[in-house]
């Protein structure tokens, strides 16, 4: 197993990508807090977990409140006795996040809340008890439009994201020499909950996205999960400031 005995806070495990993660971790040996703002998705997945022989631990968290990702970490310690990996897989892109010109500013600080200081918060407490160990991985979910432009915007959440990757480099730097390895996955679109609902109701939109594809498709959560759990096992011990792209070639794709 790639990461018996290690401990793993995931946050948004209560759906799509965060709950394929919850389960794959687990399934590959670590101890998982699985962190959500809805009480009962975090459980439901715990559940999935556990029947499937893997050991979880739910924590409800408004990853944006400094009070919640505080407790958050404070339940992997207290439950597992510390903390090995944090994966930052929450976010959110509100149906009225556009352009500039026509965000309204609530969304825009809505996807700011927690798209950037929902990761800030949970590095803020999980790195120190990193640090003590002097082991740790960091990983963080920013986007394929963090370097890319895109004729159809969602501005709040390509800010975010940028960020993200930013915060990313910044840490990567910082906390290396402690022991603490920070690395970003940039997904190109993927078949989650989110995009569903958002895009692939819309014929139109859907086939617009797909044309700039080479694959011809959307990723799969799983695919996404699979590089974390690289970044989160020993393997990745020297990848440390990378910004990893999986997106189908999208973002290597001219014409």
């Amino acid at each position: 197993m790639r990461l018996k005995d290690k401990v793993s806070i995931i946050t948004g495990a209560g759906s799509g990508m965060g709950r394929v993660a919850a389960l794959r971790f687990a399934a590959e040996g670590s101890r998982v807090v699985v962190a959500d703002n809805q009480k009962a998705a975090a459980e439901e997945t715990v559940r999935q977990v556990k029947a499937a022989s893997g050991e979880a631990w739910p924590s409800v968290v408004d990853i944006s409140v400094e009070a919640d990702a505080r407790a958050m970490v404070d339940v992997a310690i207290q439950k597992y006795g510390r903390v090995d990996v944090l994966y930052n897989n929450a976010g959110i892109m509100p149906q009225a996040d556009h352009s500039v010109i026509d965000t309204p500013v609530e969304a825009w600080d809505q996807v700011m809340a927690v798209n950037v200081r929902g990761v800030y918060l949970a590095c803020k407490y999980a790195i120190p008890h990193m640090v003590e160990r002097h082991s740790g991985s960091i990983i963080n979910v920013s986007s394929f439009v963090a370097v890319l432009g895109c004729s159809v915007p969602q501005d709040a959440y390509t800010a975010s994201k940028g960020a993200v990757l930013a915060l990313t480099r910044s840490l990567a730097v910082q906390f290396a020499p402690h022991g603490v390895r920070t690395n970003a996955i940039l997904p190109g679109p993927v078949e989650t909950p989110l995009l569903v609902e958002w895009l692939l109701k819309d014929e139109a939109a859907k086939q617009l996205r797909l044309a700039r594809n080479p694959t011809g498709r959307f990723g799969k959560p799983d695919e996404v999960v699979a590089l974390a759990v690289y970044l989160a096992s020993d393997e990745s011990a020297w990848t440390n400031g990378a910004s990893l792209v999986i997106d189908g070639g999208i973002s290597v794709n001219y014409f």
